[in-house]
């Protein structure tokens, strides 16, 4: 296989890639599949390197990998320009693929999406989510805490074990430096690119606050929205609203 596995919903005129966070894969796009505008657009979940449909393909698991095998899937479909959406470490992600093709990206939207100048992680808190890659009870604490701790634990627990099955344990371990640590908003900072971010209200991390300074500060078109009743995981927990938002995003900005 010379590109990366994915999902597709719809067949429409315009493109979108769809980047998932760090316990999620191109599966997480199926709850929003039955709102999205699949006449106007095309969705195209994307896998990394050792995710879901690219479980079985070996990589160094980087952000600039990602960003060049997102282009080379596009190159694959025909796409000449773009969207991008990406959940959380997703939102890292898209942001090399806009540094990378920047004249093919059309727009960008951020669902809870970690900002360029990464999660700026301590020691003590990266040491706790490095025990999470081969621990599923710590990585169903991780998903309680980042809802608000206000979603039934089964819940958190059916999330937590689909993360461990979609991921290798090397690539789940790869990408966390990469989130977590890195910092390269001196490259966006004043990118014109539109950007529309989606924070949950009952999300602990990724807030209003914290959007409005980092991501709001270094792209001058950069709009927040915050989603009633969702934490971390909007697209399980309010797949409808969030679909219906994307819907609108798409169709209110004009295209570069």
């Amino acid at each position: 296989m010379k590109h990366n596995g994915y999902k597709q919903y719809g067949n429409g005129p315009r493109k979108v890639m769809l980047l998932s966070g760090w316990f999620g894969s191109s599966a997480d796009w199926a709850p929003l599949a039955p709102a999205l505008d699949t006449d106007a657009y095309t969705y195209v979940g994307f896998d990394y390197r050792g995710y879901g449909e690219s479980r079985d393909r070996a990589g160094e698991f980087t952000f600039a990998e990602a960003a060049q095998d997102v282009i080379a899937l596009a190159d694959h479909l025909g796409w000449a320009r773009f969207s991008l959406v990406g959940h959380s470490m997703g939102g890292m992600a898209m942001q090399r693929v806009l540094l990378a093709a920047p004249d093919r990206i059309e727009r960008m939207a951020g669902i809870s999406p970690v900002p360029a100048c990464g999660s700026r992680m301590d020691a003590t808190r990266l040491a706790g989510f490095e025990a999470a890659v081969h621990d599923v009870a710590k990585r169903q604490a991780i998903i309680g805490y980042s809802t608000g701790n206000r979603l039934a634990p089964q819940w958190c627990a059916h999330l937590a074990r689909a993360s461990m099955a979609s991921s290798l344990r090397e690539a789940f371990a790869a990408f966390l430096p990469q989130w977590a640590t890195h910092d390269f908003s001196a490259q966006v900072a004043g990118n014109p690119v539109p950007v529309k971010l989606f924070i949950g209200e009952f999300d602990p991390t990724l807030t209003l606050a914290l959007m409005e300074q980092t991501w709001c500060q270094w792209y001058p078109n950069a709009r927040v929205e915050v989603l009633a009743n969702a934490g971390h995981y909007a697209m399980h927990e309010v797949p409808a609203a969030l679909a219906t938002a994307l819907n609108v995003w798409l169709a209110e900005q004009p295209t570069r």
